[in-house]
């Protein structure tokens, strides 16, 4: 019987996702493969009847440089039980599965393990590699290296931060804007860098104080007032929705926001509008203050999911696809697969970058100090300091309340 290999989406789309599934069935069926693709994750392999299509090259050449993706993605996670009882062994018999790669996050990992012990366990063993993406760039690559669809991601970001600004520009006025970043600010740092936005908001700013509503609409409050003794009545201000994941529980219920949670325990961030809730804020508080300014939220959330990847991501992408081939060729199992800078192919393992006590991969935050952040910080963000508190009087009784560097404590 012809050998084959499966592949599946866990989490949630990336750009790039169509780039891999289409470079990995080109590669493999160049070498005699048959690819078979699960639709809904990890449901196919818990189903007596799975969802699933064989990819030939023409499909795969049709697909591999679109957005979204083909194979419908899922965050569905199996239970012991479905282990014991719903395991699909005869699908990986009948097609000769000889690999199973996932495309995912740690959770999508963390399963492939598992479903390759348990097919080894009874007498079928197979190999699995998994390719990680996520638009966060939150994984600890070596060598910070970017996850796939982060750059095509913070691209459209950029795009639509910038028609944003220029929206405030030609209209006098500001604009409050939230981008996605569950546990780390590298997407709305990334943006807000590229639109030279006044204020920058990121979960790793408050390295040295504890998030709060407060400092959070401070920050905000502190650009706008440097920028109207700048003679300067409009800007916007970029904001994490990772700050929203560490508020505590007497913080959100300030923000009047009640979080429902996904079955991995993170709160659904994307059903509430971060911009919304931080805008009403920030015009609370500029009212209070007397300050005449109009604000407006925009989202960037699910609008840079599913866009087409950019040309660095469909290289990246591309390269990804053909080395899971190669680290299969090479007998390499239970890993992610990483590409250093050079191109350097190299299996990933779990094992290297999990926390050894709790089992979870921790997040890779912006690196704040580093010259290149700093930068951004120092020369393009506006904020009030100590030598802009008799000028800011005009707008602020207590001006140094809004020095941004007390505020966060630096």
């Amino acid at each position: 019987m012809k050998k084959s290999i499966v592949i599946l989406t866990g989490g949630g789309p990336a750009p790039g996702m169509n780039t891999v599934v289409g470079s990995i069935a080109k590669t493999f069926i160049s070498n005699g493969y048959r690819v078979l693709g699960f639709h809904g994750g990890y449901k196919g392999i818990f189903s007596k009847n799975p969802n699933f299509t064989e990819i030939d090259f023409l499909m795969a050449d049709s697909i591999f440089n679109r957005g979204g993706s083909y194979l419908i993605m899922s965050r569905y996670k199996p239970t012991p039980v479905d282990f014991e009882q719903n395991f699909n062994l005869e699908f990986f018999k009948e097609n000769n599965i000889k690999l199973l790669v996932t495309i995912g996050g740690d959770d999508t990992a963390s399963t492939a393990n598992r479903v390759a012990k348990f097919l080894s366990e009874h007498n079928f063993p197979i190999s699995n590699i998994h390719v990680p993406k996520t638009i966060d760039n939150d994984l600890p690559l070596p060598l910070a290296r970017p996850t796939f669809g982060y750059e095509s991601a913070k691209s459209e970001g950029a795009r639509l931060a910038t028609t944003v600004y220029e929206d405030a520009r030609t209209s006098n006025n500001w604009f409050v804007v939230c981008a996605m970043g569950r546990s780390a600010g590298h997407l709305a740092f990334g943006i807000g860098s590229a639109a030279h936005y006044p204020m920058i908001v990121i979960p790793e700013m408050f390295d040295k104080t504890t998030i709060t509503i407060d400092k959070i609409v401070k920050l905000a409050v502190s650009s706008i007032v440097k920028r109207l003794t700048l003679g300067i009545n409009y800007g916007a201000v970029m904001i994490s929705e990772g700050v929203f994941h560490e508020l505590n529980e007497e913080e959100l219920k300030m923000s009047g926001v009640t979080f429902s949670y996904d079955e991995h325990g993170h709160p659904e961030l994307g059903k509430v509008s971060k911009a919304h809730i931080f805008n009403e804020l920030v015009e609370k508080k500029i009212k209070e203050l007397g300050i005449k300014v109009k604000s407006r939220p925009v989202e960037l959330g699910y609008e840079l999911r599913c866009q087409s990847p950019s040309a660095y991501d469909l290289v990246y992408c591309t390269e990804l696809g053909i080395a899971v081939h190669q680290l299969f060729d090479e007998g390499k199992t239970g890993c992610m697969v990483y590409i250093d800078n050079l191109g350097k192919v190299e299996p990933l393992y779990l094992k290297d970058i999990q926390d050894p006590v709790t089992g979870k991969i921790p997040p890779r935050l912006v690196s704040l100090h580093s010259d290149r952040v700093q930068a951004i910080i120092n020369n393009i963000m506006h904020y009030i300091t100590k030598d802009d508190y008799e000028a800011a009087k005009e707008y602020l009784k207590n001006p140094e309340e809004y020095d941004f560097r007390k505020i966060l404590n630096w």
